[in-house]
């Protein structure tokens, strides 16, 4: 949009109004991409949200960094391309469209896999793009002219790519392993979608009988182990004890017969088994325990001959031994609990919990109360069950070499450096990755198998039939791709890869990944393993972790506690501009933020004052400059705050350079409030309303319309609604804000007119300062004389007497005037003494009273904080949010005193 005439502002700042008409603009008129095919590029990918998703706080601060970096380097002139997309996410989509199934009396499992893929689509077409036009109310400047979808055609064909390369290559294998089985959605997950629970349950204690006649060498003729999961016993295949114990030396390679089922299993050592915990005797399921898993393969027995007890839907089938009792076959695992105890107790193998009241009293339990980490799936909702199945793995740890080495020679900066370490433990330690899901939405896997079993892996049926050979009849594997296999191609695929696209020349590496912490490992760290194996380079040149948005108390938030926030009801309410500054001004590098709704009400009350002062310049002849360096000035003022942009223009680049959000945003802040708004306007107002159109008066309204025009460009990448709104509105312009050029001022700060100025804001400030702690009306027009000023002091009062008059309401005597007795106001600013008379202004003794009785009460208050704060047991005791109570208003009590305390002093 070419603006040509001045519009004048309306009386009240509407963010609706405004962002409703300036997101549509942009993205029809292709400024969220301008064409700059000569220009350095800068490349930031966006973490594909679910295509389920709908915006929460995280994705609003996740996404205005992004926006705030990519709108900054747009401005600076480089091909500024932010990747935007969604990813399938399998089991979550798959979820949301069984769950459409159900409520019209409907499964999934009445559609042939085709036909129910095909339902997932229609379901995409029609809702799949909710979040997308969420991240439009946010201002996101993404490039949705080629917004990607992790199951487009090029996506899944590089997907399909990746996988058989890497199988050809020896990293991509099918394996026997336990997996974490969520019994609920029928998949595998990975440990990262497992969620740890607390939940109370029973740790109950077994005789297991030793067998062919072996005791202990005390005598006793069976061994104690403890579980919390009995029903598993019915495919138990050993009993582990540790080679350093004495107590079971005796009886390591001799075997127990287990109860209810009567199965023969040895006795093993293995390190497992800790002496110190419990009887030091410990029963070994390798087919439903991790550990346990270890142990009997350390013991000799292959994956492929641990017994399984389970079905998927954690039902009890019978072993391949045959020795599972038929009562228990076909029943749910948590029944199958309730049974073993109840056959072990009927059987005299169950050891009592006995418990010793304080009267002496012995009562028996048949468990032990525990509290129990619990895992359960993070989807599904239910309690996790290891289960031996055949499943895809990747090679994570030969992948996560060039990863590693990246970090360590620093290709890759890790910002905040402190997750280096956190990094590094993670990916030393990583194990194999899972990446196979029973689930019918999603990338399936291009693997075919003959009727032999033989495995056939390709890109296409036509290529595994090649493979195979003529007469062999094929069946493709019916499992897909973990979701985060294929968005580890993101920061490559996204640009063409596998074809060697000009813009995959050009936008890779990307330059920034901004993430939040939580999905280091599910994203962020494969990403870095897929890009350095495929492309050779690491995916981006800088990894930003941001910590979590927490509720205001600190809280976590969550659903469940009622403490979420909507990020959109912020906006409707505060506007984009706001809730977006908010984001930027709080994200300090290796912290959380605490949500703070009064300070997004404080952003859209700083989004209003521009506003204002944007009328005020349009009310004054103050309108939309032609030069991007900074015109000539003589008055100091105007020297001034081309200086204080110089300055501001450093510390931005700084900070945005450096990631540092909350320093940027607390720069521009700060220049526009108190440098700009509250006092240059003030200081030129006398030249604006002098009389004719004098020569200073010309210059400061050409200053003046170059400085908002570089607050303009400066505020734009924090809150780029109302910026384009006022860059419109204050005259012509060859273009929008958006594609607009960086500051470049081309000026240096003038230190004698910072002196000056800085001069004449202090003395102001002192003086209503001054009046405020008096009590006597700021519009109380006081003399002053002057004492002990230089010749510099004297010729700057001589240039600022009308703006005394002005803004702080005092004549100045003459310089030579010696200040009358009786009681006076003293300032001291630098080496001179400004002295107010007071006779006549207020009642001394009185206020002096009134005042000595303030400060006594608030001296009482702030000792008495004081003393709650020095007492330890208040501290460590006391909720920590009246603690904090206590400090900010032991604070606020000592601020009071101290200005009292000031305000006594000034009346001697």
């Amino acid at each position: 949009m070419t603006s040509t005439d001045k519009q004048e502002l309306p009386k009240t700042f509407d963010p609706s109004a405004i962002e409703a008409k300036w997101y549509p603009h942009w993205e029809e008129t292709n400024a969220f991409r301008p064409e700059r095919p000569d220009a350095a590029p800068y490349t930031i990918v966006n973490p594909p949200p679910n295509v389920t998703g709908s915006l929460h706080i995280g994705h609003a601060l996740d996404n205005t960094l992004q926006d705030i970096m990519i709108r900054y380097e747009r401005l600076r002139g480089k091909d500024a391309l932010w990747v935007v997309g969604t990813d399938h996410a399998g089991i979550a989509t798959q979820m949301v469209v069984e769950r459409q199934l159900e409520a019209a009396q409907d499964k999934r499992t009445n559609y042939s896999r085709e036909d129910f893929v095909k339902k997932v689509w229609e379901w995409k077409e029609e809702s799949g793009g909710q979040i997308t036009r969420q991240l439009r109310r946010l201002g996101c400047s993404m490039d949705w002219s080629r917004e990607q979808f992790t199951m487009d055609p090029h996506f899944s064909k590089a997907v399909l790519k990746v996988f058989v390369d890497l199988y050809n290559q020896g990293l991509i294998y099918r394996d026997k392993r336990l997996v974490n089985w969520d019994p609920k959605l029928k998949t595998a997950i990975s440990d990262l979608e497992v969620e740890t629970r607390e939940v109370q349950g029973s740790f109950w204690h077994f005789r297991y009988p030793l067998a062919d006649g072996v005791t202990l060498d005390d005598g006793r003729d069976h061994i104690v182990v403890a579980t919390t999961r009995p029903e598993t016993m019915l495919a138990d295949m050993a009993v582990a004890v540790n080679g350093e114990d004495p107590r079971y030396a005796s009886v390591i390679g001799k075997f127990v017969e287990l109860p209810i089922t009567g199965r023969r299993v040895p006795i093993v050592a293995d390190d497992h088994a800790d002496p110190e915990l419990g009887s030091g005797a410990v029963k070994i399921t390798p087919g439903h325990d991790f550990n346990d898993f270890e142990v009997g393969r350390r013991a000799g027995i292959s994956a492929a001959d641990m017994l399984n007890m389970f079905d998927a839907e954690a039902k009890v089938v019978q072993t391949a031994d045959g020795l599972i009792p038929a009562e228990f076959v076909g029943v749910d695992r948590f029944d199958a609990r309730k049974l073993v105890v109840e056959q072990m107790k009927a059987l005299g193998r169950l050891v009592p919990h006995t418990v010793t009241a304080k009267d002496g009293e012995v009562t028996e339990h048949d468990a032990e109360p525990r509290t129990i980490q619990t895992p359960y799936g993070d989807r599904g909702g239910v309690v996790i069950e290891p289960w031996l199945t055949d499943q895809w793995y990747v090679d994570a740890k030969t992948l996560a070499q060039p990863a590693i080495e990246a970090v360590k020679t620093g290709v890759i900066e890790i910002v905040p450096k402190s997750w280096e370490k956190t990094f590094f433990h993670w990916m030393d330690n990583i194990q194999p990755w899972c990446v196979s899901r029973q689930l019918w939405w999603g990338h399936r896997i291009p693997a075919w198998y003959g009727s032999d079993g033989k495995c056939y892996v390709a890109e296409t049926e036509e290529e595994a039939r090649a493979l195979a050979g003529e007469g062999v009849t094929l069946d493709r594997d019916s499992d897909v791709l973990d979701t985060w296999f294929s968005s580890a191609l993101w920061p490559f695929a996204t640009l063409g890869w596998p074809e060697q696209t000009g813009l995959l020349a050009k936008h890779y590496p990307n330059d920034l990944l901004i993430s939040g912490f939580d999905i280091l490992f599910f994203w962020d760290a494969r990403m870095a393993m897929m890009g350095t194996h495929f492309m050779g380079a690491a995916p981006w040149k800088q990894l930003y972790l941001h910590g979590l948005v927490r509720a205001a108390d600190g809280a976590k938030m969550s659903k469940s506690k009622g403490n979420t926030v909507d990020p959109l009801g912020l906006i409707d309410q505060y506007g984009a501009d706001a809730l977006r500054f908010f984001m930027a001004a709080m994200e300090s590098q290796g912290r959380d933020i605490k949500m703070d709704e009064r300070r997004v009400e404080g952003y859209r009350n700083f989004a209003t004052k521009l506003w204002n002062a944007a009328r005020f310049c349009q009310s004054n002849g103050i309108g939309a400059s032609a030069s991007v360096a900074a015109p000539q000035a003589t008055l100091a003022v105007n020297r001034w705050i081309i200086g204080e942009v110089v300055d501001t223009v450093a510390a931005l680049d700084k900070a945005l350079a450096d990631l540092r959000f909350d320093a940027a945003a607390n720069a521009i802040y700060h220049f526009v409030w108190d440098q700009f708004c509250d006092w240059y306007l003030e200081l030129i107002k006398p030249v604006l309303s002098a009389e004719g159109d004098t020569g200073e008066a010309t210059e400061t309204r050409r200053v003046a319309g170059w400085v908002l025009d570089q607050i303009l460009v400066m505020l734009h990448p924090f809150m780029p609604f109302i910026t384009e709104e006022l860059w419109h509105a204050l005259g012509e312009r060859a273009g929008d804000l958006i594609v607009a050029e960086w500051p470049q001022p081309e000026a240096s700060v003038d230190v004698e007119a910072k002196a000056e100025t800085e001069w004449r804001i202090a003395l102001v400030r002192e003086i209503r300062s001054a009046k405020n702690e008096l009590g006597i009306s700021p519009g109380a027009r006081l003399n002053a004389f002057v004492q002990g000023a230089n010749d510099q002091t004297k010729g700057w009062i001589n240039g600022f007497w009308t703006g005394a008059q002005r803004l702080a309401r005092i004549d100045f005597a003459p310089l030579d005037d010696a200040a009358p007795e009786g009681a006076t106001i003293q300032i001291v600013v630098n080496e001179a003494t400004f002295v107010l008379p007071l006779d006549g202004i207020i009642d001394i003794a009185a206020e002096k009273t009134r005042l000595t009785k303030a400060l006594e009460a608030v001296s009482k208050e702030a000792k008495s904080l004081d003393g709650r704060l020095s007492n330890p047991a208040f501290v460590e005791k006391a909720k920590p949010e009246a603690v904090e109570k206590a400090r900010a208003d032991h604070a606020e009590k000592s601020a009071e005193a101290e200005r009292l305390a000031a305000a006594l002093a000034r009346l001697g």
